[in-house]
């Protein structure tokens, strides 16, 4: 009889809504005009999600991405355009209005939290206040008074790299991971979220403690 309880309570345990305590981790990755959030405007933003197997490890899930207008104003410093290589008005981006970038962004992490049963996203990235930073303020701007991710709780993969591998630059800590890396493709949302997400699932199987 305890041993059928016992297995009970282990399989109860082995799903995402209970590994962060109600929180679905959501990996984001945001390029924008600059490094100050107030003035200057997002570029791409994309988000991967997670989902976990019968042995509890993670493992990327599905991804989202969008090009952004910068919005009107917005301060451009052409040393950031030099780094992710991206000309903001170009027609061959598609770029679509902030706001509805963010819309597609939530409606598809909130399908994700139906599905999970989790109660609220928990943004991870790669130096993660800069992503919410400048998340929070496109918010704001976008005038939205419900987000699915959490106001301020995130998970910092240049953090659980520095612990679990010594490193902080996503390339190397990646290298350090042996998870392939093309820094052509470096500066990219879509490919540095994806990466993101590999390197942020690798560490918590790894290290984490597996429920």
């Amino acid at each position: 009889m305890w041993g059928i309880i016992r297995l009970s309570v282990h399989r109860k345990k082995l799903n995402l809504v209970n590994r962060f305590r109600g929180l679905l981790p959501v990996v984001v990755d945001i390029e924008t005009t600059g490094l100050n959030p107030s003035a200057n405007g997002l570029l791409e933003i994309a988000a991967v999600s997670v989902w976990m197997d019968g042995q509890g490890h993670l493992h990327p899930g599905e991804h989202w991405f969008c090009s952004v207008e910068p919005f009107v104003d917005a301060t451009i410093d052409p040393e950031a355009l030099i780094v992710t290589g991206i000309d903001p008005f170009s027609p061959l981006r598609y770029a679509i209005p902030e706001q509805q970038a963010l819309h597609r962004i939530f409606m598809a992490v909130e399908k994700q939290l139906t599905l999970s049963q989790c109660q609220r996203a928990i943004l991870v990235g790669h130096n993660a206040w800069f992503d919410l930073a400048f998340l929070q303020s496109a918010v704001k701007r976008s005038g939205f008074t419900k987000i699915p991710f959490h106001s301020f709780t995130t998970i910092d993969t240049a953090s659980l790299s520095a612990v679990a591998l010594g490193e902080t630059v996503l390339a190397k800590a990646l290298r350090r991971a042996k998870i392939p890396f093309d820094i052509k493709q470096a500066h990219s949302a879509e490919y540095d979220a994806l990466k993101t997400a590999e390197l942020f699932c690798y560490i918590t199987n790894k290290w984490g403690l597996v429920l």
